[in-house]
């Protein structure tokens, strides 16, 4: 019985797909549930699972392709299952009394064309390789996209027969030696949406950064002084993030229009606070919303911000986690970043941004002292916002960082 995979309902808000990688080639055996095919949409990665037991017999559309809710991507035979079992048991069976066996060991052989997937035949084709010497990375050693293009180059391109002697190489210099090669690959749908609402925001908004500078003394030592016991309580360490949710929410309701969003001409002024916390992953940055972040604890913030990454990083992120946020934090300290001017996220009016925590000397009670010092920067909506409530607010976050108990008496 042969059944056809279809492309799933899409989310409202999303109108297509694109088809990022088949996961399984024509006459490939499959199992009820296991991914076929990677769908990619502005947002989030989506899995196509197999609807049933049984063998791949067909794939309708190539990588590449933009679909749409419901459309055919391939054709799986459910009949062939059985098939297949009984001609393994067939095969292992031993052979009978008098006859010699006629099972040789194992060979190796190239990859048949049948087993590549829709793209990787087509540079196949298009190059004229031989599978053969191509290695792959993919499961059960299958040669990928990615084995391709890594082997394509002036010379695997275009083999040169040797149907004369050898003749010894003339020496060339490091340019000549240097590749200069070009390759063109097409942008992602993740960044092209990030790429449109970046320019979105730089063309819509008046968008103004200050900055001001935070000493994280008490912080760090309040980490270090009940580290070993919030992580055997809660499961989970606690790190500079949920500081820095916990003292942006008390800024946050002392100028709330920091909180809020402009419709037409409507200041939108949101009486809850759900946090968006930068996310970097290999596709792309994202950034999940906490819901009502005022609402949780430290090891709430601490779990959701690690549960979010890993998903993230993994493209099972869901697009109702992303979609929303009425203030967000990024941390370029991670990577090194000692300073930036983050862009907002529309249709939020404001960012924070994070950076490297280094030691400085810093003037404490008219004394010198090495201190671990961080660099924040609020990147907002001027058209909302005036330079005074952002300057307050960086000052509001700085006191509540150097001073923790301001969080515990939210003052």
């Amino acid at each position: 019985m042969s059944i056809e995979v279809k492309v799933p309902q899409l989310p409202e808000s999303i109108a297509d797909a694109t088809i990022v990688a088949w996961h399984k080639s024509p006459g490939d055996k499959v199992e009820r549930d296991e991914n076929l095919v990677d769908l990619e949409t502005d947002k989030v990665v989506l899995e196509v699972p197999a609807p049933a037991s049984g063998v791949l017999t067909e794939i309708r559309l190539a990588d590449g392709t933009t679909v749409t809710s419901g459309e055919i991507l391939a054709i799986l035979d459910e009949s062939q299952q059985a098939k297949t079992t009984a001609t393994a048991a067939a095969v292992s069976a031993p052979a009978p009394a008098g006859e010699s066996a006629q099972i040789s060991e194992p060979v190796e052989t190239p990859e048949a064309p049948s087993k590549l997937s829709p793209a990787v035949r087509r540079l196949v084709e298009e190059h004229k390789l031989d599978v053969a010497r191509i290695a792959g990375s993919g499961k059960d050693g299958r040669v990928t996209k990615s084995d391709v293009m890594n082997f394509i180059s002036p010379d695997a391109a275009t083999p040169v027969e040797k149907t004369a002697p050898a003749v010894a190489a003339a020496p060339v210099t490091q340019s000549a030696a240097g590749s200069r090669s070009d390759r063109r690959v097409t942008m992602t749908r993740l960044r092209s949406m990030i790429s449109d609402r970046l320019v979105e925001a730089q063309q819509t908004a008046a968008l103004l950064t200050s900055f001001n500078e935070v000493d994280l003394t008490e912080v760090i030592r309040l980490r270090k002084t009940y580290q070993e016991k919030f992580e055997k309580k809660h499961g989970i360490r606690i790190g500079f993030m949920s500081f820095f949710v916990k003292a942006a929410i008390e800024a946050l309701k002392k100028f709330p229009a920091i909180n809020a969003s402009l419709e037409d001409k409507d200041i939108v002024y949101h009486d809850y606070y759900d946090i968006g916390i930068a996310v970097s992953t290999e596709r792309g940055l994202m950034v999940p919303v906490l819901r009502n972040a005022e609402l949780m604890s430290y090891a709430d913030i601490e779990t959701s911000i690690r549960e979010y990454a890993l998903r993230a990083r993994d493209g099972k992120i869901t697009l109702e986690e992303l979609t929303g946020g009425t203030f967000s934090i990024t941390n370029g300290g991670v990577f090194g970043s000692l300073m930036s001017t983050p862009i907002l996220n529309p249709p939020q009016s404001a960012i924070l941004g994070m950076h490297k925590i280094q030691e400085r000397a810093m003037v404490v009670d008219g004394e010198v002292r090495v201190r671990p010092v961080m660099y924040l920067a609020l990147t907002y909506d001027h058209r909302l916002i005036d330079g005074r409530e952002a300057v307050q607010f960086l000052v509001s976050i700085k006191e509540c960082l150097e001073d923790p108990a301001r969080l515990l008496l939210q003052v």
